[in-house]
């Protein structure tokens, strides 16, 4: 097995083989690429939906307006490039953003893409158009955006209410596709259709989904492959023996688990196997709106029940990261330092204290070793979840919460948090982009979509607001630690660490680049070809 030594050593992985620098080669055209697919959505509809599950294949059916460059591990504002637009410009207040668009380029059925489709494509997304999306996770992306304006077929403004810098991180996302007009959304979620590299063929649930090369495409020469395959094994154990046995070109990317890594060296020596961190952490959500859990002294409880460490070195087998809202450092651009990190509620590295501080306030709220809080913790049906929830149970017994285990298949999952049925559980919050705006709109602000524990602070809001108008990345760093800060002292959505996941690779894989601090946004796969 080779191991990619960047990676590993910031992961603090032992390097067990390093390799030279692969020769300049020339790519070649053709070949399937054959991956293993962690789990089956509800839909193929990127913008109604919220897991990876969906957006990894169809990331390559679609293009955006721009785009993350994908052999750029570390995505920021600093790696956004052009993609179905030719360039970009703000006006002087910072309050219009404009796109010439790409002539010439068309949807998979053969009509012409222009300015109509974007327009369309932010209608739907902040609900003015007639269409309505079933589901809309990101809408709160979009409270800024007054209105997309078109300029003839070939130019999109975007007017927004106020200035906000980061507007262009969040268009660059995998989550932020252009979506044609022709098509309604009920058929997005069964054949969509896009403007990308591969064209949508099949989904079977819970066994394929595959695409083919889009012989159109507006790139000349791209994409270098004849199409994916997809197969959908949810047991990460089951997906590692399909790919020793040959069956597969790359692992379900990030889902190879640290501990698993000692039978690639021995099951597929040649596999080159990298592990990075991931900006998806494990999260206890607690449900605000149902008492007692409305009590910020009971969820400041929770939050010091936990030990994190003992996740990291159970999970991961200590190759995982602790903590805030925000991603740490150094991959994560926007993540405090250390000496702030403990000093919020829960974060102290003495647990046992944080423990006792826990007991005290569950016992002034009427609780104790003869009255224990009896509850249900709700998880997704799948290891990354299901794992992590096994040991939330027993901390939680550590300060008089018995808690039942509740496994949910992934298509009951997302509506059933978004509708808050629930009191307590585990899930993930998936950080679309590595920016304070996507996380803070999407997961913590007053009535957004994705806010699954109903937490609503205006005070905070306004917080939220400031620190995206601020130009200053320094600046904005330190506004943004404050309300991590607040987040934490509310018991809003107690950040429990940051996992790191593993992909390995046949050799012949060449042009992969696997992101360390968003899983959304490299999947386009153009310039991904098969050396054989």
């Amino acid at each position: 097995m080779t191991v990619n030594p960047r990676t590993l050593a910031s992961a603090g992985v032992l390097l067990v083989a390093l390799t030279a620098a692969e020769p300049s080669l020339a790519q070649k055209q053709g070949g399937i690429l054959r991956m293993s697919h962690f789990d089956s959505p509800a839909s193929m509809s990127v913008l109604e939906e919220s897991t990876v599950a969906a957006l990894r294949p169809m990331m390559g059916v679609f293009n955006n307006l721009v785009m993350y460059k994908q052999d750029v591990p570390q995505t920021s504002m600093q790696s956004v490039i052009p993609d179905l637009a030719t360039s970009w410009s703000w006006n002087e207040e910072g309050t219009e953003l404009t796109f010439p668009l790409r002539q010439g380029v068309k949807w998979h059925d053969g009509k012409p893409f222009t300015a109509r489709d974007v327009k369309c494509t932010w209608d739907l997304l902040t609900g003015k158009a007639s269409e309505k999306l079933r589901i809309n996770p990101r809408k709160s992306w979009y409270t800024n955006l007054d209105d997309v304006v078109v300029k003839g077929d070939y130019e999109v403004t975007f007017r927004l209410k106020r200035p906000q810098p980061a507007l262009i991180a969040l268009l660059a996302s995998g989550w932020s596709p252009v979506y044609p007009c022709h098509v309604p959304p009920r058929d997005m979620r069964s054949h969509p259709i896009g403007t990308g590299p591969f064209k949508f063929v099949e989904f079977k649930p819970n066994e394929s989904i595959k695409l083919t090369r889009n012989p159109d495409y507006w790139k000349a020469g791209r994409p270098y492959l004849d199409g994916i395959e997809y197969t959908i094994i949810k047991e990460i154990a089951t997906r590692n023996l399909a790919f020793f046995a040959g069956k597969f070109d790359v692992t379900s990317p990030y889902g190879v688990t640290v501990p698993t890594l000692k039978d690639f060296a021995s099951q597929a020596p040649d596999a080159i196997c990298e592990i990075t961190a991931t900006n998806v952490n494990r999260t206890m959500i607690i449900n605000s709106s149902a008492p007692p859990f409305d009590s910020r002294d009971l969820r400041r409880a929770m939050a010091l029940s936990l030990d994190r460490k003992a996740f990291i070195d159970i999970i991961t087998d200590g190759r995982g990261d602790v903590g805030a809202a925000m991603l740490p450092p150094p991959e994560g651009v926007w993540g405090m330092p250390p000496d702030l990190l403990q000093k919020l509620p829960g974060y102290d590295p003495d647990v046992a204290k944080n423990r006792a501080e826990g007991r005290k306030i569950m016992q002034t709220l009427g609780y104790g070793p003869d009255n224990r809080l009896q509850v249900k913790l709700s998880t997704r049906n799948i290891p990354a979840y299901r794992d992590p929830a096994v040991i939330l149970l027993s901390q939680l017994r550590e300060i008089y919460i018995d808690a039942e285990l509740e496994p949910v298949d992934t298509v009951q999952w997302y509506p059933k948090v978004m509708r808050k049925d629930f009191t307590v559980g585990l899930s993930v919050t998936e950080a679309g982009v590595d920016d304070p705006d996507q996380q803070f709109y999407e997961n913590y602000v007053c009535g957004a979509e994705r806010n699954y524990t109903g937490y609503c602070s205006p005070e905070l809001d306004k917080m939220v607001d400031r620190q995206s108008m601020e130009p200053d990345q320094e600046k904005r760093k330190k506004l943004v630690w404050e309300i991590e800060t607040r987040l934490a002292e509310d018991g809003a959505r107690p950040v429990i660490f940051y996992p790191r996941g593993g992909t390995c690779r046949q050799p012949w894989v060449k042009g992969l680049t696997i992101m360390v601090n968003s899983i959304y946004n490299g999947w386009r796969f153009e310039d991904l070809w098969l050396d054989k």
